[in-house]
C-alpha cells in the first residue's frame, strides 16, 4: 500500500480529523460525493470504536495495487487486552459500508483492513498516485489541534531518532572499549618480554660495540614509550568499566609535590620547573595515580613550549577548603573552542595533531584520576601565550 494519511488515534478529536481525511483522499481521488460519504462513515465508525478500547491506535489511508487495478484501502491497528471480533458495535456497521473488511488479531495486536475498490475510469497510475501523496504531505492542518499533533509527532519522530543514534554511538562504544582492552593486554606480553631481552642485552659483560650500545638504548627507550602508550589504552579501558583501583593514602600535598618536581625536572631537563606552594594539607590520594597526573601535565606543558622556559607550579586554598594546583607554561596555548574539548577522550586539536604526536589520552585519563579523588579539573588558556591547568583535591580536614 502507499501511505497517503496517516492519522493517529487518541481521543474524539481524531475521529474529526479521521473522518474529514477520509472524506478528502476520496474527493482527490475524483470518487462521487456518496462513495466519499460511505468511505468515510466506515472509517470513522472503526476508529470511533477503537478509541473506545485504547488511545493507541492508528489510522493509515493509502492506494493498494492489486495487478492492474487499484483500491483505497485504510488501515488501522492498535493494542487492546480486550478480546475483539468483527460483530462488534462499530466494527459490524463498517462491514455495511465497505465490499472488503478484514480483523485479525493475536496476542492483543489488532489490524483492521477495509479496502473499496476504485474504477477503472479514474485512470490511476503511479504519477497521479505520487501526485496524490504529495499533495497531502504539503497541505496546510485542517485546525490549530491537528497543527499541535503534527508538531508533536515530528518531535517524538526527532525524539527516537536521537535515542537510536545514542544507542548505536553507545554500542560502537562499548565495543571499541572491549578492543582496546584486548588489544593492550595482548601487546603487553611481547612488549615485556622484548624490554626483558633488552635489559639483559645492555648489562652483558660480553664485549659490546658503541653501535649495539645506542641501539640497545633506542630500543629500551621506544620500549619504554610503548610501554606508556599501552598503560595510558588499559586505564581507558578500565575507566570506562568503572575499574579504575585506587590505594587511597593520607599524604602531605606539599612534600609530595616537592618530590614530583624533582623527579620531573631531571626527566624534562630543558624546561625550568619552579614552584610556589602555599599552606600545606593532609590529602587523601592513590600515590601512583597522583603521579600519573603531574606526569601528565607536566609532561604537556613542556611538550607545548619552547626549549629553556619555565613551567610554574602552585598551590592555594579555595573558599571551599580544598585546594588547588595549578601548572602554568608559555607555550603555544590554545583557542576557546580547543579548551571545552581538552579532557575528552581521544580529542587532538587540529592544529596540534599535525605538530606533536599523541593520541589525546593523557589528559583524559588525568581528568578521570582527579575526578575519582573527589577534584575538580579544568584549563585557562591563551593562544601564544601559554595555558595553566588547574585541579583540586579535598582537604582531608574539610573532607
Amino acid at each position: 500500500m502507499t501511505e497517503v494519511v496517516s492519522i493517529s488515534l487518541e481521543n474524539e478529536m481524531d475521529l474529526v480529523l479521521a473522518h474529514k481525511r477520509s472524506m478528502k483522499v476520496a474527493e482527490k481521488l475524483g470518487l462521487t460525493v456518496a462513495t466519499q460519504t460511505t468511505f468515510a462513515t466506515a472509517v470513522s465508525e472503526v476508529a470511533r470504536a477503537v478509541i473506545e478500547y485504547t488511545d493507541n491506535g492508528t489510522l493509515t489511508i493509502g492506494i493498494e495495487q492489486n495487478k492492474t487495478r487499484y483500491a483505497l484501502k485504510a488501515n488501522v491497528t492498535f493494542n487492546s487486552e480486550i478480546k475483539l471480533i468483527a460483530g462488534d458495535e462499530g466494527f459490524y456497521y463498517a462491514q455495511k459500508l465497505v465490499p472488503e473488511f478484514e480483523l485479525s488479531g493475536e496476542n492483543g495486536a489488532y489490524v483492521i483492513d477495509m479496502k473499496l475498490g476504485l474504477p477503472r475510469s479514474l485512470k490511476l497510475d503511479a504519477v497521479k498516485i505520487s501526485i496524490l501523496k504529495k499533495y497531502f504531505h504539503e497541505e496546510q492542518p485542517l485546525n490549530p489541534y491537528e497543527e499541535i499533533k503534527r508538531r508533536n509527532s515530528h518531535l517524538h519522530k526527532l525524539t527516537a531518532e536521537q535515542e537510536e543514534e545514542l544507542k548505536r554511538t553507545k554500542l560502537i562504544d562499548e565495543k571499541k572499549t572491549e578492543f582496546i582492552s584486548i588489544a593492550s593486554h595482548e601487546l603487553k606480553t611481547p612488549l615485556t618480554v622484548l624490554k626483558a631481552f633488552t635489559q639483559m642485552a645492555k648489562s652483558t659483560k660480553e664485549p659490546v660495540s658503541d653501535r649495539l650500545k645506542g641501539l640497545l638504548n633506542k630500543i629500551d627507550l621506544q620500549s619504554n614509550k610503548l610501554n606508556s602508550l599501552v598503560q595510558q589504552l588499559l586505564d581507558i579501558s578500565r575507566a570506562e568499566n568503572g575499574n579504575l583501583q585506587y590505594n587511597m593514602q593520607q599524604v602531605k600535598l606539599n612534600s609530595f609535590i616537592v618530590d614530583q618536581l624533582a623527579v620531573m625536572q631531571s626527566i624534562l631537563p630543558n624546561h625550568i620547573i619552579s614552584s610556589s606552594l602555599g599552606d600545606d594539607a593532609d590529602v587523601m590520594i592513590d600515590i601512583l595515580r597522583m603521579e600519573q597526573v603531574f606526569s601528565n601535565l607536566l609532561g604537556n606543558a613542556a611538550k607545548y613550549s619552547r626549549t629553556n622556559t619555565s613551567v610554574e607550579v602552585s598551590s592555594a586554598f579555595n573558599s571551599d577548603g580544598h585546594i588547588t594546583i595549578s601548572i602554568k607554561d608559555q607555550g603555544i596555548g590554545m583557542s576557546a573552542d580547543t579548551m571545552t574539548s581538552i579532557f575528552d577522550k581521544f580529542y587532538r586539536a587540529e592544529d596540534v595533531s599535525k605538530t606533536h604526536a599523541g593520541l589525546g589520552m593523557g589528559l583524559y585519563i588525568t581528568s578521570k584520576i582527579v575526578t575519582d579523588h573527589g577534584g575538580k579539573i579544568w584549563v585557562d588558556s591563551k593562544e601564544n601565550e601559554g595555558s595553566t591547568f588547574h585541579f583540586s583535591l579535598p582537604n582531608c580536614e574539610v573532607a
